[in-house]
């Protein structure tokens, strides 16, 4: 009898799950390098920028508006991270990238891509009314303590397509249900659209996915996430959102208004960033 307990409370045990896992996830929109940016030049940005990065500790960030060397750039000053991407004009190098970083001693990439917010996405192309090419690059993700597997999707819709930024969302949502299935995921992102918008609207209420300032238990946002590089324009519109799966809890929603040499930002847009929650099988 006692060993017959003894193996049913082996078994219990076993099939527990472990105390809540925590992620750092972020997004940022780190403005384009703009020769005609001189009072905010790249090259002054970008210390300030990664050592923001640092000291928050991200565990994995979408970025927007990112070129080849920037991409460069910032691989460079942010060592314990690896990334994925490509441009968004020919699917390798040229046009701006929405590029994922991830703490490589963490998370193992299992699969990865991108895909063009377009009825053929498959291929660098243009869609609906859009101006410009929009991407969303995905990475499949399984931490490496604990065996957790989960998507992580990062976009930039148009600024300027109503129909391509609605398109795009249900775009998004189909390749989120085909790709990840049941397996948690996250969607990171500058919309060009704030909470108010239609193409917001379609995410948020999807069931799939919810924006973290709705659900997360403390939210700190003194400010909208788009500033042009002026830190005394203030508010409430929020366009650079995370979206989360059922499966993790927000704890933390911050909009990160830091500035540098008098009132200077790293970049045009405020990063968001999110602490979460999740449990993990053994």
């Amino acid at each position: 009898m006692f060993r017959k307990l003894f193996f049913l409370v082996l078994l219990l045990a076993a099939s527990a799950k472990l105390p809540a896992q925590t992620m750092k996830v972020a997004t940022y929109n780190i403005r384009y390098d703009n020769a005609q940016d001189t009072a905010n030049a790249w090259k002054d940005r970008l210390p300030y920028m990664a050592n923001l990065i640092r000291f928050q500790d991200f565990d994995l960030f979408g970025t927007q508006e990112v070129l080849y060397n920037q991409l460069q750039d910032l691989a460079g000053k942010l060592p314990g991270y690896a990334h994925i991407g490509v441009g968004r004009d020919d699917g390798q190098q040229a046009g701006e990238f929405s590029a994922i970083f991830y703490k490589k001693d963490k998370y193992k990439l299992l699969k990865q891509g991108t895909f063009w917010l377009s009825p053929t996405s498959t291929t660098p192309s243009k869609g609906w009314d859009a101006q410009l090419p929009r991407i969303c690059t995905w990475g499949q993700f399984q931490e490496q303590g604990t065996g957790f597997t989960f998507y992580l999707f990062n976009t930039h819709f148009d600024h300027v397509g109503i129909e391509a930024r609605k398109e795009s969302a249900k775009l998004i949502l189909a390749k989120v249900k085909e790709m990840a299935g049941n397996t948690p995921a996250i969607l990171t992102g500058d919309f060009n659209v704030d909470q108010r918008n239609e193409s917001y609207v379609l995410l948020n209420t999807s069931g799939r996915l919810k924006d973290a300032y709705e659900v997360a238990k403390v939210v700190y946002a003194p400010n909208g996430t788009f500033n042009g590089f002026k830190t005394n324009a203030k508010t409430d519109a929020r366009i650079d959102h995370i979206f989360l799966d059922p499966a993790f809890t927000a704890t933390r929603y911050g909009i990160l208004t830091d500035t540098y040499g008098g009132g200077k930002t790293p970049s045009d847009h405020y990063p968001v960033a999110i602490e979460v929650q999740y449990k993990v099988k053994k």
